[in-house]
């Protein structure tokens, strides 16, 4: 791993001390905030959210500061978030690319948290599990690039995700020496360690860059096919650049809560969405849901033609 993001991203991560692997990626977050949340501080995630932060955050005391992203792109109001940042900011928890929407954070957004958090001792936790899922031309910015954000952070990645094996839970997450000291503190009596035959069989595969580098391709191809089946629909595609789901607006159709259509959907016509209200503290009703594509040729076309109908 240490090869790799030294290739990719042009910083080395020393695998002794540097470098752990985790039982899937949300075992490293959880074990991360664990390691350095405590009663009373404060971290900022930014909504709508992977559904794992704040219970985690609360779990351990702690409280979050919520940001909500802007729509129709999901992108991140820096201003805002100066201002919510305070002496009990423990920590700054962001996705990219981001669950549940398939925005993509770009050079200015991680220069504008490199910049926030410089002088600080704000520990930034970044979630990069699709960083090979991502589309149009488009290069995943990874912490891993900014060396002085990289100092102040742990970032996290899946095997599971890449490599189509989820069930598997195999993760990894990298972060400076000291920082990992205190996280391994807690990964030790969480999962103690990882097994090995799967460690094994992703480090043979891993000797073959193509595995990782087309992945955009392979996932951009199936993305493409959905939205083809869904064109003429009166659904609205939002903007997808990574992870494989694709948000669909309903607001030309209905206004019947998301969740509440997407009960409907599965019932009435047997095809399964996650509405995103679920994923906002808010619970933020933008008539919008969430389609996962990584699916096959057969059943992306047959979802095509149920949502024709609607």
């Amino acid at each position: 791993m240490s090869h790799k993001i030294e290739k990719l991203h042009g910083t080395k991560y020393c695998p002794n001390d540097e470098i752990t692997i985790t039982a899937g990626a949300t075992e490293a977050i959880y074990s991360t905030i664990a390691a350095f949340v405590k009663e009373d501080d404060e971290v900022i995630i930014f909504t709508p959210a992977y559904d794992c932060y704040d219970p985690t955050i609360r779990l351990h005391g702690g409280k979050t500061i919520f940001v909500q992203l802007h729509t129709p792109d999901y992108s991140v109001d820096w201003e805002h978030v100066k201002k919510v940042v305070t002496h009990k900011t423990k920590m700054i928890i962001f996705n990219t690319p981001h669950n549940p929407t398939g925005s993509v954070w770009t050079q200015k957004d991680l220069k504008e948290l490199e910049k926030l958090v410089k002088g600080s001792d704000i520990i930034v936790l970044s979630d990069e599990v699709y960083e090979h899922i991502i589309y149009d031309g488009v290069a995943h910015q990874s912490v891993c690039k900014y060396p002085d954000l990289a100092a102040q952070t742990m970032a996290v990645f899946s095997f599971g995700k890449t490599f189509h094996v989820t069930g598997w839970k195999m993760g990894y997450v990298v972060g400076p020496q000291a920082l990992m000291k205190e996280f391994r503190k807690v990964h030790q009596f969480n999962v103690f360690s990882c097994n090995t035959p799967s460690q094994l069989a992703i480090a043979e595969y891993l000797e073959d860059e193509n595995k990782y580098n087309e992945l955009p391709n392979f996932y951009q191809e199936k993305r493409d096919l959905f939205l083809s089946a869904v064109a003429g629909s009166k659904f609205e595609p939002l903007s997808c650049q990574g992870t494989y789901f694709q948000l669909l607006s309903y607001k030309n159709i209905c206004d019947e809560k998301d969740t509440d259509f997407a009960i409907r959907m599965t019932k009435e016509f047997g095809l399964a969405s996650i509405p995103i209200s679920v994923f906002y503290n808010s619970h933020l009703d933008e008539k919008v849901l969430r389609f996962c594509f990584a699916k096959g040729k057969e059943t992306l076309e047959r979802a095509g033609e149920i949502l024709l109908r609607l």
